[in-house]
């Protein structure tokens, strides 16, 4: 059986899947195969092809070996390295022991992210989540959860800290270009003290070579993302395309056309325009400790 290393496939479960969805989706095509037609090679209906395509659920192998062969594929050792990279994507998710305090939209999102090579988000409310200390995030989370009983809430915390192993890993570290609204650094989350530390620990993670911050300061007047923080994710596999996340107060959607992409991209690039020019960032963020949180 052909082996798949690790290192040459994406961290998580749910980017696994859909790479390999991309893949099977792009051999029918090229077959000129309808899902109505692999569907029924392999029992199924053309909407759980659809499904499988899109990367939505996990993979019967003996169906990927059978579409595969359907679809014309007869290099038996690629038959088997994409069964090996579905068996892989089959296995238990590294966010599954959380599964009871995250939902399932957001987990999916966790292994997109670890699995990116550039993440660049813009936020407007509050500091990013991969930014954010662990008594910031605490502020946050207390906030907007209600009732929500603190193990619960210890357990998010401990997912908003651990997301941010990615940007200390020896391998695959992803770049961060983060664009924070200057509203955020204003808005007082578990107070002076908690804000000095947040904005100081922004300070120091500017100096990492994989990371960026930039704010967009409040003298830049309207711009193109007022109201909208989205985050975009770029992957170092050519199976896998771009997307853009949002996330909304009952779950996330992804946005993958090609006119989406180029839309949210050509508002980041007008943002970080606006914006205070990286080198620049630490000394902003300096005169907004002294003037507000000292």
């Amino acid at each position: 059986m052909a082996k798949v290393s690790s290192e040459d496939l994406p961290s998580g479960t749910t980017t696994l899947r859909v790479m390999i969805g991309g893949k099977l989706r792009q051999l029918r095509q090229d077959a000129d195969i309808s899902r109505e037609e692999a569907a029924y090679e392999i029992r199924a209906d053309a909407t759980k092809i659809s499904r499988v395509e899109l990367g939505r659920v996990s993979f019967r192998l003996r169906d990927v070996r059978d579409l595969m062969v359907m679809y014309g594929v007869t290099d038996e050792d690629e038959i088997e390295r994409v069964v090996e990279m579905a068996r892989e994507a089959n296995r238990p998710s590294k966010w599954k022991r959380y599964n009871d305090f995250l939902p399932d939209w957001f987990s999916n999102y966790l292994e997109m992210e670890g699995a990116a090579s550039m993440i660049r988000t813009y936020e407007v409310q509050v500091i990013p989540g991969l930014l954010q200390t662990e008594a910031y995030a605490r502020a946050v989370l207390m906030l907007g959860y209600g009732h929500t009983p603190l193990t619960e809430i210890d357990k998010r915390i401990e997912v908003r800290m651990k997301r941010q192993e990615i940007l200390y890993r020896e391998e695959k570290r992803p770049e961060l270009w983060a664009v924070i609204d200057e509203a955020a650094l204003h808005r007082p989350f578990g107070g002076a003290n908690v804000m000095h530390e947040q904005i100081k620990s922004i300070m120091d993670i500017c100096d990492r070579p994989n990371v960026r911050v930039q704010i967009v300061p409040f003298t830049a007047g309207a711009h193109s993302g007022a109201g909208a923080p989205f985050t975009w994710l770029r992957f170092a596999y050519e199976e896998l395309s771009d997307v853009i996340y949002l996330e909304h107060l009952t779950g996330g959607l992804y946005l993958e056309r090609d006119n989406e992409i180029d839309a949210y991209q050509a508002a980041m690039e007008h943002l970080c325009v606006q914006a205070t020019q990286p080198h620049r960032t630490q000394d902003f963020l300096h005169r907004i400790i002294k003037d507000r949180y000292s």
